[in-house]
């Protein structure tokens, strides 16, 4: 539906892999957030139904997805960790307009641009990790960014119009793509 404008280089990967356990940290966090987004999002806009139904389900397949990290971070012995303040989530909210509309359709553009780069880099960790019931993890989960990257844009093109839509989308793609430039590279998902 869209592609990201800055990609993630391989040298990403090699710092994730070399610190995996703090890597789920950081995971199991993202799912959490993104579960408490999603509710959010249907709490503040209970008028909009398909909104209300696609953030229901996708609150839950959230939580579930923290629920197997937190199982992989069980299995390695390793504690949940404290939920640590995202510069890129920080800076990317920093786009959000004001105004009722505005703001709804840029929460929900910021929101399928996270979900790529999710997707971007889940695919990637996945790549780069040996057969085994990890790498089968991230892969399921990078397919499943994918399609809430897909869904975010299709909730916009539903209450918004899509040449509007499209060209906002452009913008907030310029934007992010320069916060990603000029983070620096570590364990974490963003």
């Amino acid at each position: 539906m869209f592609e990201l404008k800055y990609h993630t280089p391989f040298e990403w990967t090699e710092g994730v892999l070399a610190d995996f356990d703090t890597f789920l940290q950081d995971h199991a966090a993202a799912e959490k957030k993104a579960s408490g987004m999603a509710m959010s999002m249907l709490s503040h806009y209970p008028d909009r139904r398909k909104l209300v139904k696609a953030m229901t389900d996708l609150a839950l397949e959230e939580m579930i997805h923290f629920k197997q990290v937190l199982k992989l971070l069980m299995e390695r012995d390793v504690s949940l960790g404290n939920d640590q303040k995202d510069p890129y989530i920080k800076q990317i909210r920093a786009v959000f307009r004001n105004g009722r509309d505005e703001f709804l359709m840029d929460r929900l553009l910021v929101a399928g641009v996270i979900e790529a780069r999710g997707h971007e880099r889940f695919s990637l960790v996945a790549e780069a990790l040996p057969a085994g019931k990890e790498k089968e993890f991230y892969v399921a989960i990078a397919k499943s960014e994918e399609k809430h990257k897909n869904l975010f844009v299709e909730l916009a093109y539903e209450y918004f119009d899509k040449q509007e839509v499209d060209t906002r989308l452009e913008e907030i793609l310029i934007a992010e793509a320069e916060i990603c430039k000029n983070i620096p590279f570590t364990a974490a998902l963003h």
